[in-house]
């Protein structure tokens, strides 16, 4: 299998609680706290809201356990990238590999450490100029901590997600139990025009399900990942269906859907304060801005890692450079440097939310390609499988049927963002045809 190449410099340590962190954790992040209001919004009604996150959860759950096994057969570092590359061949998987590096995983830091500032600017009283220098400050912080070896980055996400089950456990009781509004039937009536509807709320949610795949970037690094990899995807996104389906329920029994329209943003927060006090209310927050930190941890360990696996092909420029691992802890130091540059150039330039609802389309756009990969490489290889998707072909058809349906949305609702984004993952192309070019001069 190609790309196998590409693990020999990384160590196997993540078992299944590190896997199963780094999932939770990446997942539950700013969207399930600051998508509230957008995806009432669109959908309208308390109902159709609630039902949106259900949707978009049922979604990444077939997408999940359809990359599973795929995933689960090529167990390698590059995650996506790889599975493209070996289903489709080398210009595709180049651009799945491209879109990642320069698109999707610097706009989906970006975006998170956006939401997380604006938390972190009402949490320290300062005003709305110092969103970018807070989120870069994170960006870096935690950046630097993933420098040293991978069993760091582990530990922190393991402390990260058992840190945000506090926030979490509290909002779902206490408007679960407390709460007075009727969950289903409320209507948005202050939305006097259309916001895009239930396919936009969708997508909305769907930021607030991302990155469940990125745990297959760390295929090369975990410990028998033919059966860990499959596990730990379908566990985590099970349970961040469920957590994100009770959070929601308990957010609009607590505040009225009109309320949490004119709040937006700020909704998850005013109900901390309002639900508990002035200093409960603060320690809510700061609860949340350590999950949104490890979200943000989990983006930082796996992103790198792709750069690392296309750059040992030669598939970048100055991949000599950004290829180097350290020595003693094998972290890939130059790509995660340039993640980080890359993230604060979006940070600068692009609104948050904006920038959440492309990422999903984009990634989503290859998304597509590996769920009907599925099909191909049952067909180009007959041997037993370490993990087959249950319910086959219909688990995968669903899942196609809900990539169909998120494109679709955005293209309609943002044709011009659309357009922008899939010219960027274009460029990849000539930049691709130079490198070759130049490699080829200096065998030359």
């Amino acid at each position: 299998m190609k790309n196998q190449q590409t693990n020999d410099d990384l160590k196997r340590s993540l078992g299944f609680w590190s896997a199963i962190s780094i999932v939770v954790g990446t997942i539950i992040g700013s969207g399930i706290f600051f998508k509230q209001g957008s995806v009432l919004d669109s959908a309208g009604t308390s109902t159709m809201a609630i039902a949106a996150w259900v949707f978009g959860g049922i979604i990444t759950l077939t997408g999940g356990l359809t990359v599973a096994e795929i995933g689960s057969q090529m167990p390698y570092t590059g995650g996506l990238y790889v599975y493209i590359e070996n289903i489709y061949g080398r210009i595709l998987g180049f651009l799945a590999g491209w879109m990642q590096v320069i698109v999707y995983g610097p706009a989906i830091i970006a975006s998170v450490a956006g939401f997380m500032s604006i938390l972190m600017a009402n949490f320290f009283g300062l005003g709305a100029q110092w969103r970018v220098p807070l989120a870069f400050i994170t960006v870096l912080a935690i950046g630097i901590m993933n420098l040293f070896e991978n069993k760091v980055g582990a530990i922190f996400a393991i402390i990260t997600t058992a840190g945000k089950m506090i926030p979490i456990a509290a909002i779902i009781i206490f408007g679960l139990f407390w709460g007075h509004q009727d969950a289903f039937g409320q209507t948005v009536t202050e939305v006097h025009q259309a916001t895009g509807g239930f396919g936009v709320a969708v997508l909305a949610t769907l930021f607030g399900y991302d990155g469940w795949i990125l745990i297959a970037n760390l295929g090369g690094e975990m410990k028998n990942p033919q059966k860990l990899l499959p596990k730990t995807i379908i566990v985590g996104i099970t349970a961040v269906l469920i957590i994100y389906t009770l959070i929601t329920i308990g957010i609009i029994k607590f505040l009225p859907v009109n309320q949490i329209h004119r709040l937006g943003e700020n909704a998850t927060a005013y109900l901390a304060v309002k639900a508990f006090g002035n200093i409960g209310g603060k320690l809510l927050s700061a609860g949340i801005i350590i999950s949104m930190m490890g979200t943000l941890n989990g983006k930082m360990i796996t992103f790198p890692r792709i750069v690392y696996a296309m750059a040992k092909r030669g598939d970048l420029p100055f991949s000599r450079y950004l290829a180097y691992v350290t020595p003693k802890g094998k972290s890939p130091v130059v790509a995660t440097m340039f993640i980080i540059v890359l993230a604060t150039v979006m940070m600068i330039f692009f609104d948050p939310d904006h920038l959440s609802d492309l990422c999903v389309f984009t990634v989503y756009c290859f998304y597509l390609l590996a769920f009907f990969g599925i099909f191909i490489l049952r067909h180009r290889n007959k041997e037993p499988r370490p993990f087959s998707t249950p319910l086959y072909p219909w688990i995968p058809i669903i899942a196609i049927a809900g990539g169909v349906f998120v494109l679709a949305s955005e293209i309609v609702n943002d044709f011009a963002g659309v357009v922008l984004f899939i010219g960027i993952v274009i460029v990849g192309l000539p930049i691709l045809y130079l490198v070759k070019r130049m490699d080829q001069k200096r065998m030359h």
